[in-house]
């Protein structure tokens, strides 16, 4: 239970700083992987040379505390990296994630000796070394279950990752003083001087934020989601996980500091026909990924307060939408679920339908196959428009380019817009056959008195446009590897531009 629960914790204080990319994913499980293996060979062989439930109890207790002490030390190691990556130190960044491999050495080892130390202490004869061995691994088991689900479902969203740490590491610590105490109440004694010695530590590496950003005015873990939200003068940005993008942002009195990726795809109904825009180019819509709300703001800015259903995975995202993005218009009706699952249980057809559920940097890949995107068709009116925010870096638009093979399976049509300083491409899909001038025909139609933000965001698609290419890459529900693809991305760019090139905190 304590090895499960320190892997999953160990992971999402990596994600804070990290990211969530399989990159990441793979290094943890193969870091634990390694210390285990290096933990099964020594606790064999000190079970053998030293049979006493004294050294085994000694070894509990030991892995209790380290998995206490380098779990919270890993904490303010990234404490620091965090500030180094918001300004793009890599040196200071790498260095961090070497001290946190070293730390998780020394925990992950003690409990990798406890197993095989247990079976030798259980096994008094051969005739019984099947059913005792069966019976530990069956218990071990249990608590490899119970390690996977109450961290990730109830301690860290309850208690957050550092009381996640405290709570399995002081049930294993306790564990191995009650043993101790058994079996040498001597030594049990002695063995008091681990919580006393862990008591000062625990007091101050829990206290305070988990990252300390200037403007930092919330900060929460979900099940999902390390979520910061930013202030910078009036305005407030969501930030998710590792924090190179924002997510949202919503600033005092409803005014649009720039154009963004959200902002663009208020220009997805101007690639219909001028006449089939006539009369109001968007009665309702439909976001899958409305984290706190900014898209379907801006549409009720710009459109009126149309029927708007916006899906969202992560209930705190939405809590914190409430609360600090005044996501309260009576228009817009939140969804928490997944986006996929969700829209399928909608009756509407919709004019337009955005998708923006980037987890940086992977999109789920169950929201780009061919399928997931013939039943975004069948949820859009005769008019409709698919938006899609997607992902790519300099020279390397394979990702856009299988979305884009992809939505041609489906939809007659696929428009390209380059976002401006950014990395990131808007896909639009029309049910119709349509035509890239359709945007200048139309914003040329706009009416005196138009909200400036559509006119901007409608100009900015217009001049921003860029040929359609597509790949002969198809993702299907049989075969999507859009995390290969991403990964191989990912590395490409860091090999060839390096870490230096990454945007910065809002870049």
């Amino acid at each position: 239970m304590a090895t499960l629960a320190v892997e999953f914790t160990t992971s999402r204080m990596l994600q804070t700083v990290y990211g969530t990319s399989n990159i990441v994913w793979a290094n943890v499980i193969g870091l634990v992987l390694l210390f285990l293996t290096l933990g099964y060979f020594l606790g064999g062989r000190l079970a053998d040379r030293y049979p006493q439930p004294r050294l085994f109890y000694s070894l509990v207790a030991l892995a209790g505390f380290s998995s206490v002490f380098f779990l919270l030390l890993t904490s303010v190691i990234l404490r620091q990296a965090a500030s180094a990556l918001a300004s793009v130190h890599v040196g200071a960044v790498v260095s961090s994630l070497v001290a946190v491999v070293l730390a998780l050495a020394a925990p992950v080892t003690l409990l990798g000796c406890i197993s095989p130390f247990a079976i030798r202490l259980g096994v008094r004869t051969v005739a019984e070394a099947g059913r005792v061995s069966g019976r530990i691994y069956a218990i071990s088991t249990w608590g490899s279950l119970l390690g996977t689900y109450l961290p990730v479902l109830l301690t860290i969203p309850e208690a957050g990752s550092r009381l996640t740490a405290v709570i399995f590491g002081g049930v294993l610590l306790l564990m191995g003083l009650g043993g101790l105490w058994q079996s040498s109440p001597r030594l049990g004694l002695a063995g008091l001087l681990l919580p006393a010695l862990l008591g000062p530590f625990v007091a101050a590496w829990t206290a305070g934020q988990i990252k300390e950003y200037p403007g930092q005015v919330f900060e929460t873990e979900s099940a999902y989601n390390y979520i910061q939200v930013i202030r910078e003068e009036d305005c407030n940005y969501l930030l998710l996980n590792e924090g190179q993008a924002y997510h949202s942002f919503y600033c005092e009195s409803g005014r649009v500091p720039r154009i963004s990726v959200w902002s663009i795809m208020l220009a997805a109904p101007y690639f219909n026909e001028p006449a089939a825009v006539g009369g109001g180019p968007v009665q309702n819509l439909a976001v899958i990924g409305l984290a706190a709300g900014t898209i379907p703001k801006q549409f009720t800015q710009v459109f009126g307060p149309i029927p708007i259903d916006g899906i969202e995975l992560d209930p705190e995202i939405v809590a914190a939408g409430r609360t600090y993005f005044a996501l309260n218009e009576p228009n817009i009706n939140v969804i928490v679920g997944d986006g996929r699952y969700e829209l399928n249980q909608l009756d509407g057809r919709y004019d337009v339908i955005t998708l923006d559920a980037y987890k940086v940097p992977y999109i789920p890949w169950h929201l780009t196959t061919r399928e997931f995107f013939e039943e975004v068709k069948v949820h859009l009116s005769e008019r409709g428009a698919l938006a899609i925010n997607v992902g790519r870096v300099p020279n390397d638009r394979r990702l856009v380019e299988a979305v884009t093979a992809t939505l041609l399976t489906v939809f007659p049509t696929v428009h390209t817009i380059d976002v401006p300083g950014s990395l990131n491409s808007i896909l639009v899909a029309t049910v119709r056959p349509t035509a890239a001038g359709n945007v200048a025909a139309n914003l040329a139609l706009l009416p005196a008195g138009t909200d400036p933000l559509l006119v901007v965001a409608v100009q900015t698609a217009a001049n921003n446009l860029v040929p359609t290419v597509a790949s002969e890459v198809v993702f299907t529900d049989e075969r999507a590897p859009v995390e290969t693809m991403i990964d191989s991305i990912v590395i490409r760019f860091l090999l060839e531009e390096g870490p230096e090139s990454l945007p910065s905190i809002g870049g």
